[in-house]
């Protein structure tokens, strides 16, 4: 057995990106990130939005670009 740790092991580090989630639904998105970091503020912001520069280590902004239903008065 290798003495290295593995991605699960204590002395891994967090994931910080989930290039496997695009193309996912902001709901599908949003769990699997919670799953494996539960502490974290995750953000659907529409693509093109102005946002602060400001880093949240706490914070993933997911960046959403489609329209899932016909917009429509009422």
């Amino acid at each position: 057995m290798s003495s290295t740790a593995d991605s699960k092991g204590c002395n891994a580090t967090p994931k910080t990106e989930w290039p496997e989630l695009v193309g996912c639904t902001i709901k599908e998105a949003t769990e699997r990130i919670k799953a494996e970091r539960p502490h974290l503020n995750v953000v659907p912001v529409p693509v093109g939005s102005v946002v602060t520069q400001e880093v949240d280590p706490n914070r993933v902004r997911l960046w959403v670009d489609i329209v899932a239903q016909v917009p429509k008065i009422g």
